[in-house]
Order: structure tokens, then C-alpha cells, then sequence
């Protein structure tokens, strides 16, 4: 063979295995999971480094089984939505509030620099300091008035973003479209409550634990 086509061929060998290892090799800055659902598989990436509170503590209720046997249960759209500004987000999380670790401190996405678009991870919350892993929302859209400084919260503190879906946004969106609402003397939540939740049969971390988690 030709010194020149074989130099050409090797590189071209070597391109491949250095493309295929970049794909392959888990990034320090992010760690991805699978959620299992009744309706397919949701990958999800969460950043530790960004978010080591929020993304650590979702990464604990998978590694401890907690959402095993969760669910997605609420569904927010523009034609159910009763707060201002009106938003699109499924929520996910454990059914028995028993099971739930402690609550952490709110990391805001001015700290963190991650913002709510399409497909973001976020905790829901209600005073600052009450979220955590039990209860986790994804975005559908880009919804910036659940950032910090954004109106959907009236302490202007917004929500705190942690990850994102990388694969089975078409399954999310599947969750988000369903109507059967179950029956709730909540006026606000009305419309929003599944009457039959999309389970999560299992959650997996696909990543090794970064240092930081294993410190929290």
C-alpha cells in the first residue's frame, strides 16, 4: 500500500476512535440518568458542578431506589394554568412524603448560571428552602419567569434548575398532553392533577458519582 493512502487511512482510523471516545467518555461537569416510565425512557443530565446541592440531591433518590415506583403527577399547561405568567412544566416525584430526605438550600439560577428552557430540571418549592428531590419539574418551552428575578414566584427567587432532558423529550411531552384530570377540591390545581399518574419504574444513574456528591 501507498506510504501516503496508508498515513491517510490511519488518520483517518485515529479520527474515528478519538470521535467515538469523546462521545463515550462521561464528562466531569455533568451525570446522566435514565428515568423508566410507563410511556418509555427519559435520559436526563444533571450538573453537579453548577448545581452541587439540587443535582447531588437527585442523584441520592436515585442511587437510595427513592424513585422507584414514583410518578409524574401533575401536569401544567397554558389551558389549566391559574398562576402569572402562565407556564408549561410536568411534575414528577415520590407519592409518600414519608420517604423524602431533608430539604436543601435554594440554589438560584443566578448562583448556578442554568436557566429554564426546553427540557430543564428544576425543584419545586414552596417557601425558599423547602425543595429537594421528592418534588422535580421538567420545562416544556422556555419558561423565564421561573429564573431568579422571574415573576412566577413572588419572593423573585424562581426556581432551581439542576439539569436537563438529552433524550425522551417526546415522552415528556406525551405526559404534558394528557387530560384525565383527577377530581380535587384544589380550585388552583384543578385541571392539573393526573387521575392516573405515568409511573416511573425505575431510576438509574448511567455516570459515575462525582467527588462533590459523594461529599453531601
Amino acid at each position: 500500500m501507498h506510504h501516503k493512502l496508508r498515513f491517510i487511512l490511519f488518520a483517518m482510523l485515529v479520527g474515528c476512535v478519538a470521535t467515538t471516545a469523546a462521545q463515550t467518555t462521561p464528562s466531569p461537569e455533568r451525570v446522566r440518568a435514565t428515568l423508566s416510565t410507563d410511556l418509555g425512557d427519559i435520559t436526563v443530565a444533571v450538573f453537579p458542578k453548577a448545581a452541587p446541592l439540587s443535582a447531588c440531591d437527585f442523584l441520592a433518590y436515585i442511587d437510595e431506589g427513592l424513585y422507584r415506583n414514583a410518578s409524574f403527577y401533575r401536569v401544567v399547561r397554558s389551558d389549566n394554568d391559574r398562576g402569572t405568567p402562565k407556564i408549561e412544566v410536568v411534575q414528577g416525584g415520590l407519592p409518600d412524603d414519608a420517604k423524602q430526605r431533608p430539604p436543601i438550600a435554594h440554589e438560584t439560577t443566578r448562583m448556578t448560571g442554568l436557566t429554564h428552557n426546553d427540557g430543564s430540571l428544576s425543584l419545586a418549592r414552596a417557601e425558599v428552602g423547602t425543595g429537594g428531590g421528592a418534588a422535580f419539574f421538567i420545562v416544556i418551552g422556555k419558561q423565564p419567569s421561573l429564573d431568579f428575578g422571574g415573576a412566577r414566584n413572588k419572593d423573585g427567587q424562581g426556581f432551581a434548575a439542576f439539569g436537563r432532558v438529552i433524550e425522551g423529550m417526546s415522552v415528556v411531552k406525551r405526559i404534558h398532553a394528557i387530560k384525565d384530570a383527577a377530581p380535587t377540591d384544589d380550585e388552583y390545581l384543578r385541571g392539573q392533577v393526573l387521575a392516573n399518574p405515568v409511573a416511573i419504574k425505575d431510576a438509574k444513574r448511567i455516570d459515575p458519582l462525582p467527588e462533590v456528591c459523594k461529599r453531601k
